[in-house]
């Protein structure tokens, strides 16, 4: 793995640090891709640091120019990304009737159609390798559905629908696309929203959160030469709270 790049959106903090951390860690030069640019830099100047390779670079998923600048960024540092973490994201929460179409379509444009933009920017590059790993980061709550979250959950469902129409339009072509759908997660945005995340993770079935590095593992793993002969597949770490 030590000749491949990889992009990895929203990647400056949280679960996506733990993922550019953890693929560094296995050899891989890591484009780390965040609408903070400071968080980006930062991220990759520990990456650095640890020994590992990754640079920051500052990227709207939105923006179509922006991916793709980054994409030409990486390959001209350290080749063509042949490994996409999609897992930049836009929560929101409301009741049903409360959601206005401006809230619906920004929940969208990031989750859904960022996805779509990060995919077509690398897909080409994976077909001409012969090899290509995809991983989306959806959402548990796209499995079992949540109240008051309507727009983000139909948001992380499309992901789920778009992974599986790549997986089989890819899947003679060398390229794998998964997702991974994270449970309750440990993370600075979830402490800001919840507060006292101990209590709530008494509450799961292995009594504890799970940590960006659980997630990371994962992803790691459908990165790999390893799981080649998966995909359109999901692989949930969330500890036993949804058997779905």
């Amino acid at each position: 793995m030590t000749e491949r790049s990889a992009i990895v959106t929203g990647g400056g903090s949280g679960i996506g640090l733990a993922i550019s951390e953890r693929l560094a860690a296995d050899g891989i030069a890591v484009g780390v891709l965040d609408l903070n640019g400071d968080a980006a830099d930062e991220a990759a100047a520990k990456i650095t640091a640890a020994g590992g390779t990754a640079i920051g670079l500052e990227a709207d998923v939105t923006d179509r120019p922006s991916i793709d600048a980054a994409v030409a960024a990486i390959t001209e540092a350290h080749g063509a990304p042949t490994i996409l973490v999609n897992n930049a994201g836009l929560d929101g929460f409301s009741p049903f009737l409360d959601i206005t179409l401006e809230q619906w379509n920004r929940i969208f444009e990031v989750n859904l159609t960022g996805t779509f933009h990060c995919c077509q920017a690398v897909v080409p590059a994976m077909l001409e390798a012969g090899w290509g790993r995809i991983v989306n980061i959806s959402s548990s709550s796209a499995q079992t559905g949540s109240a008051k979250m309507a727009h983000y959950v139909a948001s992380k469902g499309g992901v789920i629908g778009l992974t599986k129409a790549l997986a089989m339009e890819y899947v003679a072509k060398g390229i794998t696309v998964n997702h991974v759908p994270p449970g309750f997660i440990d993370t600075p945005l979830t402490r800001q929203t919840l507060g006292d995340v101990q209590a709530v993770a008494a509450m799961m079935p292995m009594k504890r959160a799970g940590t960006p590095e659980d997630v990371a593992h994962a992803v790691a793993f459908l990165a790999s030469e390893e799981a080649g002969y998966v995909t359109g597949q999901t692989l949930s770490p969330n500890g036993g709270r949804y058997l779905v």
